[in-house]
C-alpha cells in the first residue's frame, strides 16, 4: 500500500523509528489488569451477599476502588498500540492482526467462564447473576453480544465492544492511507465530536464516537504520533485537550460509584494524570532501555487474565469463603494467583499455537503470523 504523506511531514523529517519491544508498556498493562481485579474483588460485590466490601477490607477497599481506572488506561494504551502498529498495513492485514490477537483467548474465556459459573453459580451480590444459556454463549463467542443485545457471559466484555468500534474507525484511516496530518486531523475532529455530541440525543453517531471513552483512545493515538514524528505544539495541545476532557469524564465515573463509602475524586485525577505521564514517557523513548524480559510475560498474561478474572474470581472466592471462612485478603490473593496461572496456560497453549493457524486461514498468502505484527514496533494490544 502506498502511504500518503503531507507536505508538512515531508518538509520536516520524521524522528528516527524506534524499534524493539516496549517492555514498560507490558508492565503498565499488568498493573492495569491487577487494578481492575482489585476493584472488582474488593469493592464491586459483597463477599457474603449481605455485608458491604468495607466490612471485610476496611482499610483496603477505599484504595482498591480506584482500580476502575485500569479500564481507562487500557483504552489509552490501546490507542497508542493500534496507531503505532497500523503503519504499512492494508485493511485486511490490520483486521487479521486484530482477530488473531483477540479471539483465541476470548473463546477460551467465554467457554471457561460459562463452565465455572454453571458449576459454581453465584446468584446474588454480583453485577451478573445466573447461568448463561447455550445460545448466549454462542453469540458471545462472536464478540458481538452487546450490539446484538445478548447478555454477556462476563460483564468485563463490554470493553471489547469499545475496542472493536475504535478498530473500525482506525481501519478507515488505514484504508485511506496513514499520514501524520491525516491521523492528527482525525484525532482532533474525533475529540471535538466527543465533546459536542453528548449535548444531543443518543444516536448511532453517539455509539460510534463513544464520548465517554474517546479521549483515552485519542490521547493514545496522539502519543503514537509523538513517538513516530516527535512532539510538536499541535500534538501537545491535542494531548492536553484529551487530558482535560478525561478529567471531566473520570469525575462522572467517580460519581457513579456506589461502594457504600465516600470516594473522593482527586485521587482519580492524580492517578489518571500519572498514567498519561507514564505512557508519554514510554512514547518519547525514555523507557526504551528497560529490557526486563519477565515484563514481556507479564504483558502476555494481561489479556487472558482480564477476560477470566471477574465471574470466575467471584465464584472461586465465594465458594472458598463458604467452605473455609478464610479472611478476604487471603481469598482475593489466592484467586488472583490462580487466575494468573490459568492466564499463562491460556497464553502458552492456546494463544501462541492458535494465532499462526488463524492468521494463515484468514490470509493464506502469508504463511507466518509475523505478517500480522507491527512492522517497526513489537507492540501488542
Amino acid at each position: 500500500m502506498t502511504t500518503v504523506t503531507d507536505t508538512r511531514t515531508a518538509a520536516r523529517p520524521a524522528a528516527p523509528a524506534r524499534t524493539g519491544r516496549m517492555y514498560a508498556l507490558d508492565g503498565l498493562r499488568l498493573i492495569c489488569a491487577l487494578g481492575v481485579a482489585g476493584y472488582h474483588f474488593g469493592d464491586s460485590w459483597r463477599l457474603d451477599g449481605v455485608r458491604p466490601p468495607k466490612h471485610f477490607l476496611p482499610d483496603v477497599a477505599p484504595v482498591l476502588i480506584y482500580g476502575f481506572l485500569g479500564v481507562e488506561v487500557f483504552f489509552l494504551i490501546s490507542g497508542f498500540v493500534i496507531a503505532t502498529s497500523g503503519w504499512g498495513r492494508t485493511v485486511r492485514s490490520f483486521a487479521v492482526s486484530r482477530a488473531v490477537r483477540l479471539y483465541p483467548a476470548f473463546w477460551v474465556g467465554v467457554l471457561l467462564t460459562a463452565a465455572v459459573v454453571t458449576a459454581l453459580p453465584v446468584t446474588y451480590g454480583v453485577p451478573v447473576s445466573g447461568q448463561p444459556s447455550i445460545g448466549d454463549v454462542l453469540i458471545n463467542l462472536t464478540m458481538l453480544a452487546e450490539p446484538l443485545n445478548t447478555p454477556l457471559v462476563d460483564t468485563v466484555y463490554w470493553t471489547l465492544w469499545c475496542e472493536i468500534r475504535f478498530y473500525l474507525l482506525f481501519a478507515c484511516l488505514v484504508g485511506a492511507g496513514l499520514s501524520r496530518k491525516r491521523v492528527a486531523t482525525f484525532a482532533t475532529w474525533w475529540l471535538v465530536a466527543a465533546v459536542v455530541i453528548p449535548a444531543h440525543p443518543r444516536s448511532l453517531v453517539t455509539d460510534l464516537v463513544m464520548p465517554d471513552f474517546a479521549p483515552y483512545f485519542i490521547a493514545g493515538v496522539t502519543m503514537s504520533l509523538m513517538r513516530r514524528f516527535g512532539p510538536d505544539r499541535r500534538l501537545g495541545l491535542l494531548l492536553a485537550g484529551c487530558w482535560l476532557v478525561s478529567l471531566q469524564r473520570v469525575h462522572v465515573r467517580v460519581l457513579d460509584l456506589k461502594p457504600g463509602f465516600a470516594v473522593p475524586a482527586w485521587p482519580a485525577y492524580l492517578l489518571l494524570t500519572i498514567a498519561y505521564g507514564v505512557l508519554l514517557a514510554i512514547a518519547l523513548g525514555y523507557t526504551d532501555r528497560l529490557t526486563w524480559r519477565w515484563l514481556a510475560t507479564a504483558g502476555a498474561l494481561t489479556y487472558p487474565f482480564y477476560l477470566l478474572h471477574q465471574r470466575i474470581g467471584y465464584s472461586l472466592i465465594r465458594t472458598a469463603y463458604a467452605h473455609t471462612g478464610l479472611p478476604a485478603p487471603v481469598l482475593i490473593t489466592g484467586a488472583v494467583a490462580v487466575l494468573l496461572t490459568v492466564a499463562w496456560l491460556v497464553h502458552r497453549f492456546v494463544e501462541r499455537p492458535l494465532a499462526p493457524v488463524l492468521a494463515t486461514l484468514a490470509n493464506p498468502s502469508q504463511k507466518k503470523v509475523g505478517s500480522t505484527r507491527a512492522p517497526a514496533e513489537h507492540v501488542r494490544s
